[in-house]
């Protein structure tokens, strides 16, 4: 009995051996299998899964203990199918620790401005920048694109001045020497109005004028006035604080330049009264159909050639707005650095273009008449009796 015992349990134990081992050998294979397939049916540009050995010392390869062990980094879930099962193409992975930020907007047109020429600025005989900026030179000074003099944004209202974007409460300065001629609400309708479309308003009446006639500055929608009718004030003497007060959709400064009297019906274009940046100009034009009739609302497309920069701009609307008494434009581009532009007009089916120079303290003047196309004549230099020179007209209100 003794030995069927011993060689039993001897070859017991011999059997148990070989499963043991066996299983060791089956559970190895194993989990190499689940990683290794994974990673390599995966398209080299879409690698999701990466194999990073266990950070062991180098063995003996005979020794199966030293074997390196699989691990599975996963830098990001796997796309949805839905795009590949398409045809298309998933959205790559981005790199691990690197942002997507958003597509920031190209900056403001001519965001930066040098000094302004000083004023009264009279580089030639039919040109009269008499008045500086009515927002102080440190603030954006200079007009929205969008709400340009003789614009319709209100129906079958024109617009009879610019409009200068200013976070509320930013001074708001006189842009010539003179008297306050009125202060408060009720400009338009003449009456103390709150609901008056200019909402708190400042008018000075100049002590200079043009061609034997009086200049008016409107200053609108404020929020607070901090002169009274009567004051004498020079320029740069605060008149008030930008607000939205009146017929408006954010806060704003609304500025009118009048000839010969306060009326809406008396308003002239800001932009070639106001002193331009030293070394930048101006355009204006007169655009009319073949006939010579002003095109209303005509675009006008202008583009810099030295900074690859473009503007647009519409021609008049009718109604209460008024051409210069020489240029007779119907549209004013300002704030222009000097140099070489294009313009481009399409008119009956056709694209116009012209090349010109912006000429720096200037306006550089064109006419387009159809499919006459453009001329860059000049305004006839008015005899003695336009001569512009600023003149003391009356100190009194």
């Amino acid at each position: 009995m003794t030995f069927p015992v011993i060689w039993l349990r001897a070859r017991l134990t011999s059997l148990l051996r070989v499963v043991v081992f066996s299983l060791l050998l089956t559970l190895g294979s194993g989990c190499q299998s689940t990683s290794s397939p994974e990673v390599q049916t995966m398209p080299d540009k879409h690698v999701y899964n990466t194999v990073t050995p266990s950070l062991q010392p180098e063995a003996d390869p005979n020794t199966p203990s030293a074997t390196a062990t699989p691990v599975l980094v996963m830098l990001d879930p796997p796309p949805d199918p839905l795009p590949a099962a398409l045809g298309e193409d998933p959205t790559p992975l981005p790199e691990p620790l690197r942002f997507s930020f958003p597509t920031l907007a190209p900056p403001a047109v001519s965001a930066w401005r040098p000094p302004l020429y000083p004023t009264p600025w009279v580089p030639t005989p039919i040109d009269h920048f008499y008045f500086s900026r009515p927002i102080a030179a440190d603030e954006i000074n200079w007009p929205l694109a969008d709400y340009r003099y003789g614009g319709v944004f209100i129906p079958d209202v024109v617009h009879t001045g610019i409009d200068i974007p200013a976070p509320p409460k930013t001074p708001v300065i006189a842009a010539g020497s003179g008297r306050v001629h009125y202060a408060g609400f009720g400009l338009y309708r003449g009456v103390k109005d709150p609901s008056d479309p200019y909402g708190l308003a400042v008018v000075i009446k100049h002590d200079f004028g043009y061609l034997g006639e009086t200049l008016f500055t409107v200053y609108g929608h404020l929020s607070r006035i901090d002169v009274i009718e009567g004051q004498q004030v020079q320029t740069g003497d605060q008149l008030g604080l930008v607000g939205q007060t009146g017929k408006v959709t954010g806060p704003h400064l609304h500025f009118e330049v009048r000839l010969g009297n306060n009326n809406f019906f008396r308003s002239r274009n800001p932009e070639l009264w106001l002193a331009p940046p030293q070394g930048w100009g101006v355009l204006a034009a007169r655009v009319m159909s073949t006939n010579g009739q002003p095109l209303e609302a005509q675009l006008v497309k202008v583009h810099s050639q030295d900074m690859a920069q473009s503007w647009s701009v519409n021609t008049y609307s009718r109604g209460a707005v008024v051409s210069d008494v020489a240029y007779q434009e119907n549209m004013v581009l300002g704030d222009l650095p000097a140099g070489n532009y294009e313009v481009w007009i399409a008119y009956a089916g056709s694209i116009y273009d012209l090349a010109i120079e912006i000429r720096p303290g200037m306006v550089t003047y064109f006419k387009f008449r159809g499919k006459n196309g453009f001329t860059t004549d000049l305004p006839a230099i008015p005899g003695p009796e336009f001569t512009p020179p600023v003149e003391i007209i009356s100190s009194t209100p």
